[in-house]
């Protein structure tokens, strides 16, 4: 399920560009894997290629895009409109993929109001109506990690059973409630000792060929 979004992304670039049909070996490069995992993914959605041919690109992003939900609308709340809030709600890639950015809210009075991406900004304290009048199936939270657990749990009282976080902590929530956990630290953490690695890998390989040509 993790590499459908990758395929169907990769699919969506080759329909901008007006390319109606690709060979697993291009639509696995395209996604960074090898053809033979790939064909093994597709087949689960009962999708297989033409021998000489490869795979309809429109019909396959509508299979993947029917696996992953994508044909119905979702509306999406986001909590917490400061730098990062404010780039995802004004972010237009959501609309072309389901998903509608319903409501946006705050707690900080001065935000509350504004017009953000067409929307105005309405108080936290909305929450839950807004969740009920909109239709609201995934909340998002951008807050600063102390309020983002106490935003997790009226999200999920609110019945909202999917949450993606990229607030700095854990949120504690229910069996049968999804989260899905954004850090750009750790991931950058992670570039960063790929990188120390390397450098020392590097240092050693010169010290070796000094001593080497000593």
């Amino acid at each position: 399920m993790a590499r459908l979004p990758i395929y169907l992304r990769a699919l969506q670039a080759l329909q901008d560009r007006g390319i109606l049909t690709v060979s697993s070996e291009h639509l696995a490069s395209a996604a960074g894997v090898n053809s033979a995992k790939l064909r093994k993914d597709l087949s689960h959605l009962g999708s297989y290629g033409t021998r000489g041919v490869g795979y309809e690109v429109e019909y396959l992003v509508y299979q993947i895009s029917r696996e992953l939900g994508l044909t119905q609308d979702w509306a999406v709340a986001i909590v917490g409109i400061g730098n990062l809030g404010r780039a995802l709600a004004n972010y237009g890639g959501f609309g072309t993929r389901g998903f509608r950015i319903a409501a946006l809210l705050d707690a900080d009075p001065a935000m509350v109001g504004q017009s953000v991406a067409s929307l105005d900004v309405r108080h936290i304290d909305n929450l839950e109506a807004v969740v009920r009048s909109e239709g609201v199936s995934i909340g998002v939270i951008t807050t600063p990690a102390a309020a983002a657990q106490g935003v997790a749990t009226r999200f999920v009282e609110a019945g909202v059973a999917s949450i993606l976080n990229f607030a700095p902590v854990v949120l504690n929530v229910p069996d049968g409630v999804d989260v899905r956990k954004v850090d750009l630290s750790i991931e950058l953490q992670i570039l960063a000792f790929h990188a120390q690695r390397r450098a020392d890998g590097d240092g050693r390989n010169a010290e070796r060929a000094g001593l080497e040509l000593t």
